[in-house]
């Protein structure tokens, strides 16, 4: 099997290790000059790093399953699925899906990794839509496998499952979204907590380094195995129905104090902006994202041994 990886920087990167560790071929294509051999050189690093993990059986090989293509075209020959992760501009979409749609090969599935347009925005006009999806990855889904997929109204259902059986062969994470909504699944939850951890800091009822790790020693953990819905059935002793009856009073004081334009208020943001510290260099950062990467390899590895 091939894919098509369409932008070749962080995210189309990521995506490429996902499938060449998982034995497909795959061929990457950036706009800019060199940037697809840069990513392919650059994977070599990060397919060692999950090897010493265990989530790469052999990352020789499965680097010698990348490689750069000069065209989009090149990129799209034989390609049984396609990943675009061009700008998150809705004229690039337009754009590039337009050009994959009358170059990919009919029954080729036409993926994009946005993580903020409707798939009904930039596939409408496609002779080929039925075929055309968005599948959402969470930063790196190489490391994450969490991948949200959502389509338009027109998408084929058979489409949808395809992917879906194709990523859970791959061992990522899918999960339908079954209508369109703005933002999809996980970056809906994430504003939900972010509008309220600037309003818990901005207002000054905590730290900002003690609310994340309220977050990575607390909730984290917990949901590192179970999610909310799980939580609540193993929090009261006669389950889900019983763990919203006693506690939906609180919940609802909580969402009636909620004010998100307070919360993101150019004066309340500027207050949690100060409260954080000074930003780190480009350096700093990099290093840090390299720490994460580590530890979230640790993480997945450990996960894979308690499935």
């Amino acid at each position: 099997m091939k894919a098509a990886i369409i932008g070749a920087g962080l995210i189309g990167r990521a995506w490429a290790m996902v499938f060449a560790r998982g034995g497909w071929t795959v061929s990457l294509y950036d706009v800019v000059d060199g940037a697809a051999e840069a990513a392919v050189a650059e994977c070599a690093g990060a397919l060692g790093t999950l090897a010493a993990h265990g989530l790469c059986d052999d990352p020789d090989a499965a680097h010698a399953r990348l490689s750069a293509a000069p065209s989009v075209a090149a990129a799209l020959e034989g390609a049984a699925h396609v990943q675009e992760n061009g700008p998150e501009r809705l004229d690039a979409k337009l754009e590039i899906f337009a050009e994959l749609d009358r170059l990919a090969a009919p029954d080729t599935v036409l993926a994009s990794s946005t993580s903020a347009l409707q798939c009904s925005l930039f596939t409408e006009g496609l002779a080929g839509r039925a075929r055309c999806l968005v599948a959402h990855p969470v930063n790196p889904p190489h490391l994450v496998p969490v991948v949200e997929l959502s389509g338009a109204p027109w998408t084929d259902d058979a489409a949808i499952a395809k992917t879906r059986a194709m990523f859970e062969a791959l061992g990522q994470k899918p999960i339908t979204v079954k209508k369109e909504v703005d933002g999809f699944i996980l970056n809906r939850l994430q504003a939900a907590l972010l509008v309220e951890a600037f309003r818990l800091v901005g207002e000054g009822y905590v730290s900002p380094e003690d609310l994340d790790k309220t977050v990575s020693d607390g909730l984290g953990l917990r949901w590192s195995f179970i999610g909310p819905f799980q939580v609540g059935e193993l929090n009261a002793p006669a389950g889900l129905a019983d763990y919203i009856g006693r506690y939906s009073p609180f919940f609802r004081r909580v969402a009636e104090s909620s004010d998100p334009d307070a919360a993101l208020s150019e004066e309340n943001i500027a207050r949690c902006i100060e409260a954080w510290g000074s930003a780190p260099s480009p350096a700093g950062i990099a290093e840090m994202s390299r720490w994460r990467d580590q530890r979230l390899a640790a993480l997945a590895a450990h996960k894979k041994t308690q499935q």
